[in-house]
């Protein structure tokens, strides 16, 4: 998924941030910058920088839920990998399903995980990413 964001963001002359607790191989390109966040033993480091940074105009690609709804009470845009658009309308029911199937799984009602990834889930991920930096150049 990052080579797909690398390529999206060059297109359109955008910076990239990756947010990772230990350092990952990424391009050399000016507008490509890893942030390396510290291990405190506490959960969500990487989340908690990303709020910390993030804000209008932003765009945020995480399958985090709640991470998403963070970043949109801080008037980002987040976007899954597979394409689903979170939105302040959307994020309520994301929130609550996501606990919901947490208690399934809890209870041993789920089990397995989500569906491998596949093409349309790239087209539709790319085809949002492309809507979104649209958006944003527009104002809107």
């Amino acid at each position: 998924m990052k080579d797909e964001v690398y390529r999206v963001a060059e297109r359109y002359d955008v910076a990239v941030t990756l947010v990772a607790a230990s350092w990952l191989r990424v391009p050399s390109k000016p507008w490509i910058h890893l942030e390396v966040v510290k291990e405190t033993g506490e959960l969500d480091v990487a989340d908690d920088w990303i709020v910390e940074q993030v804000g209008a105009g932003d765009i945020v690609v995480s399958e985090d839920i709640l991470l998403a709804a963070r970043c949109l009470e801080k008037d980002a845009r987040a976007l899954s990998p597979r394409g689903r658009l979170f939105t302040p309308e959307s994020i309520g029911e994301a929130v609550s399903t996501r606990e919901l199937m947490a208690d399934l799984r809890e209870a041993g009602l789920v089990t397995g995980g989500p569906a491998p990834f596949d093409k349309p889930d790239r087209s539709r991920f790319l085809q949002r990413l492309d809507e979104i930096i649209n958006a944003i150049q527009r104002g809107r």
